[in-house]
Formats: structure tokens, C-alpha cells, sequence
């Protein structure tokens, strides 16, 4: 899957169960369900997952509870704008190429 047919996935009702879960978060956060996107990274301990929690608290508002995660991710920069951000997370987690998250990110 790419880009594209993600962000035209979010037509449908749920997300497609052959994504991850870091993955399925951003899907639900662009429908707009903030707390089910939550749910599913919350407790995940992947560099993935905690870099879309990371953002996911950055997009709610809540700065430190943001940098927090972005640290446990290894994080040391953020994208300027959450769009952009989220973006840049869904494109490395579709990587099909084998490249590491962390070189797209």
C-alpha cells in the first residue's frame, strides 16, 4: 500500500487489519477518532509506535507528555507542521523498500 491508497482507505469503516498498529492509529486519528488511535500505540513499545503516540500528543496539545515519547522514540526533531508530520510517519511505516522508519522520518 502507498500513500495514496491509504489516505483513500479512510473512506472505508475501519481500517484494513493487515496494517500495524502504529499505522491503524493514523488512520484513525485522520478520521478524527483521537482516543482509538490513542488506544492502540499506548502501551506499544516499537520505535514506531512510540513516534506516532509522540505525535499523537502533539496534536492533542500536550507538549510534554509529546517530548516524552519523542525521546523513548529517539526522536530529536519534529516536523513544523502536524500535517506534514503525520505524513512523513504514514509514508516510512507504508515503506515497503526495507529502509528503517528512522531514515524517512
Amino acid at each position: 500500500m502507498n500513500l495514496l491508497e491509504f489516505r483513500q482507505s479512510l473512506s472505508h469503516e475501519v481500517p484494513s487489519s493487515k496494517l500495524s498498529a502504529p499505522l491503524q492509529a493514523l488512520w484513525w486519528e485522520a478520521k478524527g477518532d483521537w482516543v482509538q488511535a490513542h488506544s492502540l500505540v499506548d502501551e506499544l513499545e516499537s520505535l514506531e509506535g512510540m513516534a506516532v503516540h509522540a505525535y499523537l500528543h502533539r496534536k492533542e496539545g500536550s507538549e510534554g507528555n509529546a517530548e516524552y515519547w519523542y525521546a523513548r522514540a529517539g526522536r530529536r526533531f519534529k516536523r513544523a507542521d502536524l500535517d506534514d508530520e503525520w505524513e512523513a510517519l504514514a509514508v516510512g511505516l507504508l515503506d515497503q523498500s526495507g529502509r528503517s522508519v528512522d531514515t524517512v522520518l
